[in-house]
């Protein structure tokens, strides 16, 4: 009995130790795997995958032929996103990598990241939608302006035009019959006349004799003030409480004030239209749109200036409920009429008179509008743009044409407004093209050339066909001005560009860096004085002009 016990236990020790001896087979198995995944490394392949077809997708959208460089920009953006998301996905689950050094990659990141965040931020963007950053510690100006006393009337006043609106005296950015512009700015460049910080916004200068007259966003409120030309000291500001902001379109009011028979007329961001004394800044009375046209608050704030014609102040103001465009009396601010029911756009009511008869012209988001100026009533309307934002002025070309153009890939059309026999107005499109998209600047037509900046790049365009004569010159999305014979161009990096373009090329001949970052202020020139600003700083310079003995 004991033998068969006996022999029943050693049995048993053989079978558990043959068990041991298998599970220890296993986990040294188990143990070489281990050490060859170890002596493998890091599983790059799926990493360089994801760079190559990240690259690869980025090339492909760089030579796709976009018409938005916007768009372009977005979808370039979103791939880079979606890179960095798969990398990440990649590193933490399919990479091989440590856990240690998986965890210790990442709150190395999470650290980097948070330093950069906490240094720079995003401020607004520019005019194809490429962040701007900025250092976060870097404090803006003290506004601290020196208060001058009213100038007195002065010969030299008399001898430079005024420019009382947005673009100047016709609304089309041509200053003819001024001072020649003199072509060597190395030897005798311009001169700064003084410099001095300005609150936010992206409105103009209006200039009457020697007064310049823009507004400005301080904190939270929305100011005009009046400058003196000569030395940039303050003659006299108003405020309202208001506040305009957008992350994309920045802070503040984005019109030119309107100078006319002694008052200065200012809409704001906002929708706030005042008229004040041109001497003293004195408010004779105000309109709010909010109360007007509640709800009608464009997505990028109110940025038509306001028009005076005919004894009315005319503003852009609707959002399609029948009160598109609104006038008001000059006298006492008393509603004359509101018509239309197109969403208003970013451009300025202007005069337009085919057959000579003036009419009001409305470049709102889906169509260009005409209206009688009397009465309000909607004379034509021609669809345009299909809802993007339209900024650029119409250019009239002869007597009963007109020329439209806008960003966003849409382009620019020729129309001609003739009165049928039966006394109703007909547009004709005589040609549609996608050689010129003037996004936020205007442009002008110079002997049969149409000149602007198409997406950024300076362009003639044929103003018969609307065919390309020539494309050169990447000013960004600034702002330009005829004047005489040559052409001014604030370009949106800060500097001031003259050129002398022609039917063969742009022809650039001077630059010379007046801000040192996003400039997409509209200038104004006086005679030889010419007014910049962007949403932070104002400066006056002085050209230099051709002796007219030479």
């Amino acid at each position: 009995m004991l033998q068969v016990e006996s022999a029943l236990v050693e049995s048993a020790l053989g079978t558990a130790g043959q068990r041991f001896q298998i599970l220890g087979m296993v986990m040294e198995r188990d143990d070489s795997a281990t050490a060859r995944s170890e002596r493998a490394g890091i599983r790059w392949r799926p990493a360089a995958w994801m760079v190559g077809g990240g690259l690869l997708a980025h090339l492909a959208v760089r030579l796709w032929p976009l018409s938005q460089i916007q768009v372009r920009n977005l979808i370039l953006f979103s791939l880079g996103g979606i890179t960095l998301l798969l990398l990440a996905i990649w590193w933490l689950i399919a990479s091989r990598a440590p856990w240690r050094l998986r965890l210790a990659v990442v709150a190395g990141l999470a650290v980097v990241c948070g330093a950069l965040a906490g240094t720079f931020r995003i401020r607004g963007v520019t005019g194809d939608l490429v962040p701007i950053l900025e250092n976060r510690w870097a404090g803006r100006t003290a506004l601290e302006r020196r208060v001058v006393e009213p100038p007195q009337a002065a010969a030299a006043d008399g001898a430079r035009a005024d420019f009382p609106q947005y673009l100047g005296a016709g609304r089309n950015a041509r200053i003819d019959g001024g001072p020649v512009l003199a072509t060597d700015w190395k030897r005798t460049p311009p001169q700064v006349l003084w410099r001095q910080p300005v609150g936010a916004g992206w409105a103009g200068f209006a200039i009457v004799g020697n007064r310049a007259i823009t507004l400005e966003q301080r904190g939270g409120r929305e100011v005009v003030l009046c400058l003196d030309l000569s030395s940039g000291g303050l003659l006299w500001e108003h405020a309202d409480e208001a506040r305009y902001e957008s992350s994309l379109g920045g802070e503040g009011p984005r019109t030119t004030p309107t100078v006319a028979d002694g008052r200065v007329f200012t809409f704001g961001a906002t929708g706030i239209l005042n008229c004040l004394t041109l001497d003293q800044g004195r408010l004779v009375w105000q309109r709010r749109m909010a109360e007007e046209a509640p709800g009608a608050l464009p997505d990028w704030g109110y940025a038509g200036s306001p028009l005076v014609h005919a004894g009315k102040v005319i503003v852009s103001a609707g959002q399609g409920d029948g009160r598109s465009m609104r006038a008001y009396r000059v006298e006492d601010g008393a509603p004359v009429w509101a018509a239309g029911s197109q969403a208003a756009g970013y451009a300025s009511p202007m005069i337009f008179a085919p057959a000579g008869v003036p009419q009001v012209i409305g470049f709102n988001l889906r169509a260009v509008t005409a209206h009688d100026p009397a009465t309000g009533e909607v004379l034509w309307e021609h669809p345009w743009g299909g809802g993007q934002p339209v900024v650029a002025q119409p250019v009239p070309v002869g007597s009963d044409e007109l020329i439209v153009s806008s960003g966003y890939g849409v382009g620019a059309e020729r129309l001609r407004v003739t009165r049928g026999d039966d006394g109703k107005w007909l547009v004709k499109r005589l040609w549609k093209s996608i050689a010129l998209k003037a996004k936020m600047a205007s442009f002008v037509e110079v002997d049969g050339v149409l000149i602007g900046l198409d997406d950024g790049i300076l362009t003639g365009v044929d103003a018969s066909n609307g065919r390309r004569r020539w494309k050169a010159g990447r000013y960004g999305h600034g702002q330009l001005l005829w004047c005489g014979k040559r052409l001014l161009v604030t370009a949106e990096s800060g500097d001031l560009v003259l050129l002398e373009p022609s039917g063969d090329g742009p022809n650039e001949l001077a630059r010379f860096p007046v801000f040192d970052g996003k400039t997409w202020n509209p200038p104004a020139i006086s005679g030889d004085l010419l007014l910049m600003r962007t949403d932070r700083e104002a400066a006056c310079l002085r050209l230099p002009v051709e002796d007219p003995a030479d």
